[in-house]
């Protein structure tokens, strides 16, 4: 019975442990299993995590190389702007002077005499400027010129006759006028302006006489006239700088007033002896000469030597203007800065304007130049004298350039805000 007992007892306790170790294997188990789905489950997650940065990196990647793209794009284009734009500026610099080659060959006169090189060059100022615009073109000219010469058997002479036309305009009723790049404050490009002493030489002929009639100028600001016309029946209304002359009353005792009327050629001479500031030490007197006869100024005594012209000028060195449309000088009538229209054409005169020269000096305080150019007439040329600044014949005959002849470049356009451009008229002599 004992022995029974202990062998039940024995399976009892084998089946215990049997039962006791299969369920300790499928805990076992169990917990392998929870282990390896975690470890799934991490590396699933590690995964996905590894993806997202991969694809983050990749959309980074796509990104940058998109804008670097884009980048490049930009800099093609801006090349691409730029290289086309210098293109334009060399094609307009290029039509520029073919233009400015075309003026000078079309209005130069040609040399009577055989020259050498040097001395062709120096004989007009206009060759100077051929030569550097095209020296092919000018070799062309002095051969042609030395070649007519030689055929002309040594006639001697500087220049050919002028052509006969002058330039006419119609006034305020057709606003035409001829607009310039000349800019008394700085007519050189070097800041230097005619405040420091000028002459201004011109022929005109009204075709009407009446208020504040303007023949040429500007009037920049208040402080920065420069411009010629009259005022009225006989008043004569010239700016300089901050000043203003319209009180002369007798014209060296010829003429009462101006003396001009309608229809006949009038030579105008103004002279200025410069600012009296800083650098310049000029006398500040304005002179003017119509037919080479001296205007004074109300109450002067003519013929006594101290009449001083028409008085003094203030056009202060250092004084700026706003550089605009109404810098420029005009012809035909005064750019002006105090219109607020748009158009700086202000006091337009209908008269015929011809052989405009300005001069960086003043070249006459006792008549001696007004009378040298006045008796010439047609057939002075001023570009036989030194500091010539400006000269415009106004005797092109067609088209709508006005060339400046002194070798600056400051040609004029014939322009109209209303009805028609000015005239080339056909004339013998003045």
């Amino acid at each position: 019975m004992g022995l029974k007992y202990i062998k039940s007892k024995q399976k009892k306790l084998e089946k215990k442990w049997r039962l006791e170790e299969e369920l300790r294997l499928k805990e076992e188990e169990a917990r392998i299993a929870k282990m390896e789905a975690e470890a799934r489950e991490r590396e699933e997650r590690a995964y996905q995590k590894r993806r997202l940065l991969e694809k983050q990196e990749n959309e980074r990647l796509r990104l940058k190389r998109v804008e670097e793209k884009k980048v490049i794009a930009e800099k093609k284009w801006v090349n691409q702007r730029d290289t086309l734009v210098t293109q334009v500026k060399e094609r307009i610099r290029i039509n520029n002077a073919l233009e400015e080659v075309r003026v000078i060959v079309q209005n130069r006169d040609p040399s009577l005499q055989a020259l050498d090189w040097d001395d062709w060059l120096l004989s007009d100022p206009l060759n100077q400027r051929l030569a550097e615009l095209d020296l092919e073109i000018a070799m062309a000219l002095f051969k042609r010129d030395n070649l007519l010469a030689k055929r002309r058997h040594g006639t001697r002479g500087k220049k050919a006759a002028s052509k006969p036309f002058v330039l006419t305009f119609a006034g305020s009723s057709a606003t035409d006028y001829v607009s310039t790049i000349f800019n008394p404050d700085d007519y050189d490009g070097t800041g230097t302006g005619l405040n420091h002493g000028f002459t201004i030489s011109y022929w005109v002929k009204p075709d009407q006489i009446g208020g504040f009639l303007k023949a040429l100028g500007r009037r920049s600001e208040t402080d920065g006239r420069w411009e010629f016309g009259i005022k009225s029946a006989d008043l004569l209304h010239v700016g300089v700088g901050a000043s203003v002359k319209d009180d002369n009353t007798h014209n060296d005792g010829v003429e009462t007033g101006h003396g001009m009327t309608v229809g006949n050629w009038y030579h105008w001479v103004v002279t200025y002896g410069g600012d009296d500031g800083a650098g310049i030490s000029g006398d500040r007197i304005v002179r003017i000469w119509i037919n080479g006869k001296e205007i004074y100024k109300d109450g002067a005594a003519s013929g006594t030597g101290n009449e001083n012209g028409m008085g003094t000028a203030n056009w202060v060195e250092g004084d700026t203007n706003t550089v605009n449309d109404s810098s420029n000088l005009y012809f035909g009538a005064r750019a002006d800065f105090n219109e607020d229209n748009g158009n700086p054409y202000n006091q337009g005169w209908a008269c015929s304007l011809s052989e405009v020269a300005i001069y960086k000096e003043e070249k006459d305080e006792d008549g001696t130049f007004a009378n040298e150019v006045y008796n010439a007439g047609f057939g002075y040329d001023h570009r036989d004298n030194s500091n010539l600044v400006g000269y415009w014949r106004l005797n092109e005959g067609s088209g709508t350039t006005a060339t400046d002849l002194s070798g600056n470049g400051n040609h004029g356009t014939l322009t109209t805000d209303g009805t028609a451009l000015p005239t080339w008229t056909p004339i013998s002599s003045y």
